[in-house]
């Protein structure tokens, strides 16, 4: 489908993005890689008058370790976080989810801040960044604040970002024993079901475990029952937290999975990040 006519602005610092889109007023709309926008605007879901380009902007595209945290800029790429030694070495399970978004020609343009501020309900970004405990970092013309990525992501395209904000960069603490693994829809790539689990080892027993699941409802969700069951166990016998991952959440349905299917996909699919995630603990 062919694109309507739109007007074209590149912005060489974060004051200008703001302040064309103060003049832009409700017809403008931020543009890094393009690949959550475009496809919007062509299928007519989303019609604004003036793209502010920000993939220019310095500061924003770094990749970098301080201390236990990793920071990654808000128009790093997806292949950059794949590929990223610091990634691979402090949250292997965050690597994992970023190379297996979409196909290589959206891993190479797509930005984590743009797939972040589209929050996608397929998307495999925020159930990673919920289970790894990842901040959200947000700036305005005024202001700058962080969110939780578990208190970010809040419904069907719907997030904590006020649309006068920038996804700046996303915060991770490093976890080792980390994992991202999903049922990907064979066409387009999107997750059917995709769950993030981070885990907190004593030896053989699970102290804690974090888990957080994409594709299944309208928003990314912390499967608390699953977290529970996982504490404490020695993790041999997973039915138990397998069977609470999708408990009081309501399953999506569509051309791509029932929600009956997705439950149990849930459960399925959390087994497995599991057994990735303490295979490197």
């Amino acid at each position: 489908m062919i694109p309507y006519k739109f007007e074209y602005k590149v912005a060489g610092s974060m004051e200008e993005a703001f302040s064309m889109l103060a003049d832009a007023g409700d017809d403008g709309s931020f543009i890094a890689g393009g690949h959550s926008l475009v496809p919007a605007m062509k299928l007519r879901l989303a019609e604004p008058g003036i793209l502010i380009d920000i993939s220019k902007i310095s500061g924003m595209s770094d990749i970098s370790q301080d201390g236990d945290t990793i920071s990654i800029g808000g128009l790093v790429t997806h292949a950059e976080v794949a590929a990223s030694d610091v990634v691979k070495n402090a949250c292997p399970g965050l690597a994992e989810c970023a190379g297996v978004i979409g196909d290589p020609q959206v891993r190479n343009k797509g930005t984590i801040g743009g797939n972040v501020a589209h929050a996608d309900p397929g998307s495999d970004y925020p159930g990673g960044l919920v289970a790894f405990g990842a901040t959200i970092c947000l700036a305005g013309s005024s202001r700058s604040r962080e969110v939780a990525a578990e208190d970010y992501f809040t419904g069907l395209f719907e997030t904590a970002k006020k649309e006068d904000e920038i996804v700046t960069s996303v915060k991770i603490p490093a976890s080792s024993a980390s994992a991202y693994v999903k049922f990907p829809n064979p066409a387009s790539r999107y997750a059917v079901v995709g769950v993030g689990v981070s885990l907190k080892m004593n030896g053989g027993t699970c102290e804690s475990a974090t888990v957080g699941v994409t594709g299944a409802a309208d928003h990314a969700f912390r499967a608390g029952g699953a977290e529970s069951a996982l504490a404490g166990s020695d993790l041999s016998d997973l039915s138990t937290a397998a069977s609470q991952v999708a408990d009081g959440q309501e399953m999506m349905s569509d051309l791509a999975a029932s929600a009956v299917y997705r439950a149990h996909l849930c459960g399925v699919i959390l087994k497995r990040a599991v057994a990735q995630a303490a295979s490197r603990a």
